[in-house]
């Protein structure tokens, strides 16, 4: 079997407060999730939703995993997929569509066989995926990053001018609840997601990429009033409970793919923090 996962279980802000740096870093940081020629998967209790890799260096599967209690992956679910390696194809229940490097692919409830292909097998394709359960079915679609909405925030004199990419939203896909984009920070910027915010009515997940080998990003969670932090890697994601802020500062620029789920597909629902109240 070509396919690993784990289970993650929801944690209380009360509880978080007491973790140690090992303790926030087993229950919130996801690494490993590129492994070549596998499957990975992390299952969390945050909205059911899912964050896993695909590294095919030959025909990879799209395999149920046992906490679905499904006969395929997709019965009840939908699957958001963004391309952090080199060039492949994803095949949809016979249908094969070209997923080059940061290409998006929304596949919806009910496709029955999933494969992911590379067309170099030395420069593999990696496929990160979200998935979110799914109460109706929606087509299958493609986007580009170049096809994507782009939205301009911050600036380089707060170091936090950022390119906003929504690629799998309302407007250009549609979905039930799955929600996924590409967040780039300029040259020179290193803050993200600035003022910070939550969305109690949305659980969300970071995947940071294009982090330079001996660079490092400082990931910023917990409440408002009382932050934590886990130093993070390139091709490392965590996990941002609907209580947590979630925003981050680099030792350098790099790009960052945010997905989400819950209970609305409102963009722009959030509760800002202002700067000055973080502690």
């Amino acid at each position: 079997m070509s396919t690993i996962f784990e289970t993650r279980y929801a944690s209380s802000p009360k509880a978080v407060k007491q973790y140690n740096t090992k303790q926030l870093r087993d229950e919130f940081l996801i690494p490993d999730l590129m492994q070549t020629g596998k499957v990975k998967f992390v299952y969390t209790h945050y909205d059911r939703y899912m964050a896993g890799g695909a590294v095919p260096t030959s025909d990879l599967k799209l395999e149920t995993i046992d906490p679905l209690k499904a006969d395929y992956f997709l019965e009840r679910r939908e699957l958001g997929i963004i391309n952090v390696g080199g060039s492949g194809s994803i095949s949809v229940d016979g249908d094969i569509f070209k997923v080059n490097h940061k290409d998006a692919l929304y596949i919806g409830k009910g496709a029955k066989e999933v494969i992911f292909m590379s067309d170099d097998s030395s420069n593999p394709a990696k496929f990160y995926m979200n998935s979110a359960p799914a109460h109706n079915a929606y087509p299958t679609k493609k986007t580009s990053l170049a096809e994507a909405n782009k939205i301009e925030l911050g600036s380089l004199e707060t170091a936090n001018h950022r390119t906003v990419s929504q690629m799998i939203i309302g407007g250009i896909i549609t979905t039930c609840q799955l929600q996924m984009g590409m967040t780039e920070l300029k040259t020179g910027s290193v803050w993200n997601t600035m003022p910070a915010h939550v969305h109690d009515r949305r659980m969300e997940i970071y995947f940071y990429l294009d982090v330079p080998k001996e660079q490092a990003v400082c990931h910023f969670m917990g409440q408002p009033q009382e932050t934590r932090h886990i130093w993070m890697h390139n091709h490392e994601a965590v996990i941002s409970p609907p209580w947590s802020i979630h925003s981050g500062s680099g030792t350098s620029n790099y790009t960052f793919i945010w997905g989400m789920a819950g209970e609305n597909l409102d963009y722009n629902d959030m509760d800002v923090a202002k700067i000055t109240d973080l502690r």
